[in-house]
C-alpha cells in the first residue's frame, strides 16, 4: 500500500542514493519542477543509472514526467518507460484527452522495447482548475489509471489565491478529487505539506486528509515520512474494533441470525466494509492475517 510517496529530485545524487532507506512506501523521481530546463538530460541519465544499479529496498518506483506542453515529455517517456517503473506521474493533467495522448506514447514505447503493454500504471497529478473540474473524466480515461494525486501549490497559483496551512482554499479540490477517484474505483493521494519544520501542522493536515477519504499523502522531506506512515496505517484500536466486527458477523452467521449487532449497535454493510479495509491494510503492512 502507498501511505507515503516521497519526492526525490532527479538531479540530486545524494538523495537518490539514500532513497530506499528513508521509509517511504513509494519513491517519486522528479524530472519536472525539481529540475531546471538545462538539467533535464542530466537528470534522466542519473535516474536511469540509479534504477539500473541501486537497490531501493522494495520501494515502489514512480517517475514524475514533464507536462505535455513542454519539449521534454516525449524523451521522458522514451528514456524512463524501458526501465519498468511501477507508474508514471503525468503533470498539469487537464482532461481525459491528455491521458489518452500520453497512453498512446507509453504503449508505443512498450511495444518498441518488447515490454508487456499496460503494465506501467498512471497516477496523474491534478494541479489546475481545469484538471479538478475534469477529475472524473481523467480518472476513467485509461485502464492504466491507478490513482489521482492532488497538487495544491500549482493549483492555488492557478486559482489566484494564497496557499495556507489551514487549507480552506483547497477544500473543494480535495473533496472533488477524492469523490472522482472513488467513483472510478481508484485511489486518491493528498498534496504534500510544505512546511518542513511544522510537524504538528503536518500531522493535523494528514489526519484531515485521511478523514476525507485519502489513501495516503505525498511528502517532500524525509522528516515527514514516519508521521504520515503512522497516520495512514490502521491503529491498534481500529484493528481491534474491525476484528470484533468480523467476529460478530461470524457468530451471527453461526446462529443463523439476519441482524448483527455489536455493543448495542447494528452492523450494516458500510461498517462491515470499513472493517474489511482496515484488516486488509493491517494484514498487508504487518504480514499477519487479521481475518482469522
Amino acid at each position: 500500500m502507498r501511505r507515503t510517496m516521497l519526492f526525490l529530485p532527479g538531479n540530486n545524487p545524494n538523495m537518490i542514493m539514500n532513497g530506499g532507506l528513508l521509509g517511504a512506501d513509494s519513491i517519486i523521481f522528479d524530472l519536472e519542477d525539481a529540475v531546471a530546463p538545462d538539467q533535464k538530460d542530466a537528470a534522466r541519465i542519473l535516474v536511469k543509472s540509479a534504477l539500473r544499479s541501486l537497490d531501493f529496498g522494495g520501494c515502489e518506483i514512480i517517475i514524475r514526467m514533464n507536462a505535455l506542453d513542454t519539449p521534454y515529455w516525449e524523451e521522458d517517456i522514451e528514456e524512463m518507460v524501458p526501465l519498468g517503473p511501477s507508474a508514471i506521474m503525468p503533470t498539469k493533467v487537464s482532461d481525459g484527452n491528455y491521458i489518452r495522448k500520453l497512453e498512446q506514447k507509453i504503449t508505443e514505447t512498450e511495444e518498441k522495447n518488447g515490454m508487456d503493454v499496460g503494465k506501467i500504471k498512471l497516477i496523474p497529478l491534478l494541479e489546475t482548475a481545469m484538471g479538478i473540474e475534469h477529475a472524473y473524466d481523467i480518472a476513467i480515461a485509461s485502464p492504466r489509471m491507478e490513482a489521482l494525486y492532488l497538487g495544491a501549490e500549482d493549483l492555488t497559483a492557478d486559482l489566484r489565491c494564497e496557499r495556507t496551512i489551514e487549507g480552506a482554499e483547497i477544500l473543494y479540490a480535495r473533496g472533488r478529487l477524492v469523490c472522482a477517484a472513488r467513483a472510478a474505483g481508484i485511489e486518491a493521494y493528498d498534496t504534500p505539506f510544505t512546511d518542513v519544520e511544522d510537524m504538528e501542522g503536518l500531522r493535523s493536515d494528514a489526519r484531515f486528509a485521511k478523514g476525507l477519504g485519502y489513501t495516503g499523502k505525498a511528502v517532500i522531506n524525509p522528516r515527514h515520512v514516519e508521521d504520515v506512515n503512522c497516520i495512514f496505517s490502521p491503529s491498534d484500536k481500529e484493528i481491534r474494533y474491525a476484528r470484533e466486527v468480523f467476529g460478530a458477523i461470524r457468530e451471527a452467521k453461526r446462529q443463523g441470525k439476519g441482524a448483527i449487532s455489536l455493543r448495542g449497535k447494528m452492523i450494516d454493510a458500510p461498517i462491515a466494509q470499513r472493517a474489511k479495509l482496515v484488516l486488509e491494510a493491517a494484514s498487508e503492512l504487518k504480514g499477519v492475517n487479521y481475518f482469522e
